[in-house]
C-alpha cells in the first residue's frame, strides 16, 4: 500500500517528524537524489515508522530508532514480505532505512551498528530483454493504420525512434522541447547532431541523433496540429496537452498485437535493444555507459550477460590459445 504525506503525521512523534524532514531535504538539496527516489525512500520509512507505531503502542519516536537491533529489523522485513512484498522493494527499503539512520549517527541520535549488520536481501539475477534489430527497426516505423489520426502516428514514430535510435528513457524523450533539435540543427554544421539530455539525479550527457530519427521527429513537427513553441514540450497528446507516458505504453501494446512481439516489448526495452545492438556491434562499455547516462559500470555490464555471443567470438579471436 502506498503511503500519502499525512501518514508521517501518524506514526512519527514531533522530534522525529524534524528529523525526517532534515533528512529528506538532505537527500534532494546535498545528495541531489532524484525527486521520484527520494519521494520512494519517504514511503519506505514510513512503512518502517508504520510498523515500530504498531509493535511500540504509539508514534515512533528517536528513543525507539537510536539503538535499533538486527531483530526488529528482521521483523520489519519479514512483515512486509507477508504482505507480499518483493525482494527488490524490500533491498530499496532498507537502504533508505540505512541511509536514516547514518543520517542520524551523524548527528548523535542513533547508533547504526545494529543496521551496518543487515544484509540486504538476495536479488534476483534477471538480465534485460530487448528486440532483435529487426523488431526495434520494425517498431520504430509506426504504421499510420495503427492511429486514429496520421499526426499521432508520426508522433509515435518519433518517440519510439527516440528510445531506439538514441536509448534514451521515455521520460527523457517526453521532457525535449523544439528547442532541443533548433539547437542541435545549428551545432550539426560542423559536428554530429547531437541533444544535451539530462537524466536520473541530474546527470547530464551528450546523446547523438541519428538522421532517420531526427527525420520522423521532423515529420512529426510538420504534421502536428497545434503550435509548437520552442521552449514547451515537445511531443503532445490529442487534446494538445503533455504527452503522458501511458498513452506511448498504450500504442507499444497495439504494435505488440500488430507485429507478433512479446510482451517484454516495452519502450523501455528499446533503450535495451540500443544496447545490446551496440555492444554486439563492437561498442565498448565505456561509451555505451555515457551514451545510456549510467552513473556506475557496473550498472552497463549487465549488457554483457545479453551478448555473451559476441564477447566469446572476440575472445576467439583476440586470445591467443583461443
Amino acid at each position: 500500500m502506498k503511503s500519502s504525506p499525512n501518514d508521517l503525521l501518524v506514526f512519527a512523534s514531533q522530534d522525529m517528524l524534524k528529523q525526517v524532514r532534515l533528512w529528506l531535504d538532505h537527500l534532494e538539496d546535498e545528495r541531489r537524489l532524484a525527486f521520484k527516489t527520494v519521494e520512494a525512500y519517504e514511503g519506505d520509512l514510513t512503512h518502517f515508522l508504520r510498523f515500530m507505531t504498531a509493535y511500540c503502542g504509539s508514534p515512533c519516536g528517536l528513543d525507539q530508532v537510536k539503538d535499533l537491533r538486527p531483530s526488529s529489523l528482521r521483523g520489519f522485513l519479514a512483515e512486509r514480505r507477508r504482505t507480499g512484498v518483493g525482494s527488490r522493494t524490500l533491498a530499496r527499503e532498507l537502504a533508505a532505512l540505512r541511509s536514516f539512520i547514518r543520517f542520524l549517527e551523524r548527528k548523535g541520535l542513533a547508533n547504526a551498528a545494529g543496521i551496518n549488520a543487515m544484509r540486504s536481501p538476495k536479488l534476483p539475477k534477471s538480465l534485460p530483454k530487448p528486440l532483435t534489430a529487426d523488431e526495434a527497426l520494425r517498431v520504430a516505423g509506426v504504421d499510420d493504420q495503427l492511429a486514429q489520426e496520421h499526426w499521432i502516428a508520426a508522433r509515435d514514430a518519433a518517440v519510439l525512434a527516440l528510445c531506439y535510435g538514441c536509448g534514451m528513457r521515455i521520460s527523457e524523450v517526453l521532457s525535449l522541447t523544439p528547442a532541443h533539435f533548433d539547437d542541435a540543427g545549428e551545432a550539426s554544421k560542423a559536428l554530429s547532431r547531437a541533444l544535451r539530455i539530462t537524466g536520473k539525479g541530474g546527470k547530464t550527457r551528450l546523446v547523438p541523433v541519428l538522421a532517420s530519427v531526427e527525420a520522423l521527429v521532423h515529420d512529426y513537427r510538420q504534421l502536428a496540429p497545434m503550435a509548437l513553441e520552442p521552449e514547451q514540450l515537445l511531443f503532445r497528446g490529442a487534446r494538445g496537452g503533455p504527452l503522458n507516458p501511458a498513452i506511448v505504453q498504450k500504442a507499444m501494446r497495439k504494435l505488440r498485437s500488430a507485429l507478433g512481439l512479446p510482451d517484454s516489448a516495452t519502450p523501455h526495452a528499446l533503450r535495451h535493444s540500443f544496447a545490446t545492438h551496440l555492444l554486439a556491434n563492437g561498442g565498448d562499455l565505456r561509451t555505451i555507459q555515457e551514451l545510456l547516462g549510467h552513473a556506475s559500470l557496473s550498472t552497463t555490464q549487465i549488457y554483457t550477460g545479453v551478448d555473451s555471443g559476441h564477447l566469446l567470438a572476440s575472445w576467439k579471436a583476440a586470445h591467443p590459445r583461443a
